[in-house]
Parts: C-alpha cells; structure tokens; sequence
C-alpha cells in the first residue's frame, strides 16, 4: 500500500516536460518502493518539490552544503514525526538536469524521474554515503526505475 502523500510541486523555472502530475505519479512510485523497502517506518509523506534556475540552485547549494555550483538536486530531510509523518524539501536544478540529461544521453523524463525518485529517498532517510547505503539505495532506484521502463542509470551507456 503506498502511504498518503501531500505533495506541493513549486516552480521557479518554467519547464512544461514536468507537470504537477507527472512528479507526482514519480514521487509516489518512490515511496510506494520505500514504504516495501522498510528501511523507514512511515505512514504518509509531506514533500515539497521545486524547481529552480542555475542562480537559485547554485545559491542554496552553496549556502546549505558549501558547494558552490549548482547541483542536480537537493534534499533537505526533516525526520518522520510521531505520528508517521515523513516530511522533506527537494529542489531540482532544471538546467542541470537537462544538460546532464544531454551529456549522458538519456531522455530528459527518464532522468527527471531518476532525480525526483532519488530525491524523494533522500527525503525520507535514505542516503549513499557509505558504500553499503548506496547500494540499497541504487537499488531501490535501479528496479523502481525497471518497473517503469527506464533503464539502469548507474550503468555506462
């Protein structure tokens, strides 16, 4: 059973490809995942989901992680409450997305699902610091993404 989700998608940068609908139906598809995973107990998730410029995304990053360029995305995890509740921030840099998108030559949709269903895994506890964390947690992706159609996006083309 997937938990319930309240999802507010935010959009600082136009970009048409990535509808309201169309995140949301990613964003649940990584929680769905997550929630058979079992690594963290939750019962719903709160996310917001922002999409940003080169300037905004570069200015968060440096101001929140000291890394100053704009990265892909950015997770801010803020914890499962008392009552279930998993709540988390991600920002999507879409001219990085769509030049990675480019230079790796995938579609720009497999790789804005990649990114939204990675950023929502980070949103909810799962990161990649440790090599054995990233393992599970690219494997969750890998056959998320599987179910979905698309392919590896750990593997070289």
């Amino acid at each position: 059973m997937t938990p319930d989700l309240s999802l507010s998608v935010q959009y600082g940068v136009a970009e048409p490809r990535l509808p309201r609908w169309r995140l949301r139906r990613w964003a649940e598809r990584a929680l769905a995942a997550a929630a058979t995973d079992g690594l963290v107990e939750f019962s719903a998730a709160e996310l917001s989901l922002r999409l940003v410029g080169a300037a905004e995304g570069r200015r968060l990053n440096r101001d929140f992680r000291e890394r100053d360029y704009a990265t892909n995305v950015l997770t801010f995890e803020y914890g499962v409450d008392p009552l279930g509740v998993a709540r988390g921030d991600i920002v999507m840099c879409v001219p990085v997305l769509v030049r990675e998108a480019r230079e790796q030559r995938k579609p720009l949709l497999d790789h804005a699902a990649h990114l939204t269903l990675h950023g929502v895994l980070h949103s909810l506890g799962y990161d990649h610091i440790k090599a054995r964390d990233a393992r599970r947690m690219e494997a969750l992706e890998t056959a998320t993404l599987a179910r979905m159609g698309i392919a590896d996006p750990y593997t070289e083309r």
